[in-house]
């Protein structure tokens, strides 16, 4: 099972971002999902930028076992999770 956030809708809203890439995170926790796809656009990389900031904070970074940016397209991240 692969877990997908399009961040299309509400590129522009701070809070809605960090909400909804927080809400995916415990949703791959609580259903044991081995990758969440994180599509923030290509655009100007703001967005991918902002994503990644929230990522690396010490508290989310716990939580998963490594982030992969899509080598093909520049405006997909995936986080992968390990489950013992």
């Amino acid at each position: 099972m692969k877990l997908k956030l399009d961040l299309h809708d509400i590129y522009n809203r701070g809070a809605d971002i960090d909400r909804a890439l927080r809400d995916i995170i415990d949703e791959a926790i609580a259903k044991k999902a081995p990758v969440v796809e994180i599509i923030p656009g290509k655009g100007s990389g703001q967005l991918k930028k902002h994503v990644l900031r929230f990522l690396e904070q010490k508290d989310i970074k716990a939580k998963y076992h490594r982030l992969e940016k899509d080598s093909k397209n520049f405006g997909r991240l995936f986080v992968h999770f390990k489950w013992k």
